[in-house]
């Protein structure tokens, strides 16, 4: 195998283990934007795995299971609004709660309801989503350099992949060319502002974190139908801790969001890939060296070396509407 093709191989690695992270950095970006820090990504994606997979194993619809795995997250999206928005809970302990909530429930049910240790059974073919030739990809295989790439890391992939990609450019359109991404931005800037304009914080606040239902929906239903073929126990792995160190190192801003989860998703493939092999001069370099970095860069980017990164200067204050 030469260079180029082990080029190929991790880049399209590096697609299908970003896009979770795309879902939720962005699930992440809708709800903070609004000044409502969301910690229980990780437990929202981790619950839409399991309702996804549950339902595609009983109906035989990969759309039905991505239908329940978006109700399973808004409603546990609602349940963090609730606490945080309706009672003024603190921000961090609900969404650490939804976390260990889910992490738990989702094995007992799981072993409950299949037997299987906490897992689901695998699911068929038709109870997933396919991947998607493009036009020409056969043909192209053959060309020089682009033919691959076109091949095996732009074509090839399933919907949600591609879905993933279009989120980008539409998040950044809601929120910075529509009236609600204004005043959903306004809110977690200064939200006494948008109540004096007769706005309401607390029903913006809720869009929010529906919005971010909604994507942690779509995160959890490519880990279970699309990327793998049952749910199994924490098979979120993180993935919604490392999504909110994607969010910070990318400012709080959709395209470098994007960016910043490729990044982090090629860095996970390069450690896949570096399992086992030598490096000139080195010899060997653990796994983790390369798990640890993105990880690195966050903490390097909140030091202040890489600038400043601000999150919006009413995240996780409770609002409180003045008399």
């Amino acid at each position: 195998m030469d260079y180029y093709d082990i080029l190929i191989n991790v880049l399209s690695s590096t697609i299908r283990l970003s896009i979770p992270l795309i879902f939720t950095a962005l699930a992440g970006l809708f709800s903070e934007r609004a000044g409502i820090f969301d910690i229980g990504l990780e437990g929202k994606m981790l619950g839409s795995a399991f309702a996804a997979a549950c339902v595609a194993y009983l109906t035989d619809s990969a759309w039905l299971g991505l239908g329940a795995g978006i109700l399973c997250s808004v409603a546990l999206s609602l349940v963090h609004g609730f606490a945080s928005i309706t009672n003024r809970g603190n921000q961090i302990v609900s969404g650490v709660a939804i976390n260990f909530f889910i992490a738990g429930i989702t094995i007992v049910l799981g072993q409950a309801w299949f037997g299987q240790g906490g897992r689901t059974p695998q699911l068929s073919p038709d109870s997933r989503f396919a991947r998607i030739i493009l036009p020409g990809a056969d043909a192209a295989r053959d060309i020089p350099i682009v033919g691959p790439l076109y091949a095996n890391v732009i074509s090839g992939n399933n919907i949600l992949t591609y879905l993933a990609f279009l989120a980008v450019p539409f998040s950044w359109w809601v929120l910075y060319r529509t009236r609600f991404g204004l005043r959903l931005r306004a809110v977690g800037e200064n939200p006494g502002a948008v109540d004096t304009a007769g706005i309401s914080v607390a029903w913006l606040r809720y869009r929010a974190v529906m919005c971010a239902g909604i994507l942690c929906g779509f995160a959890g239903t490519y880990l279970a139908i699309a990327q793998s073929a049952a749910f199994i126990k924490d098979m979120s792995a993180g993935k919604g801790y490392i999504a909110l160190a994607a969010l910070v190192f990318a400012k709080w801003k959709p395209v470098p969001v994007m960016f910043a989860c490729l990044l982090f998703g090629f860095l996970d493939a390069l450690a896949n890939f570096m399992q086992g092999k030598q490096v000139p001069l080195i010899g060997e370099v653990p796994v983790q060296v390369f798990q640890a970095l993105p990880y690195v860069l966050t903490c390097v980017l909140l030091a202040g070396f890489i600038g400043v990164a601000t999150p919006p200067k009413a995240g996780g204050v409770p609002y409180t509407k003045e008399r």
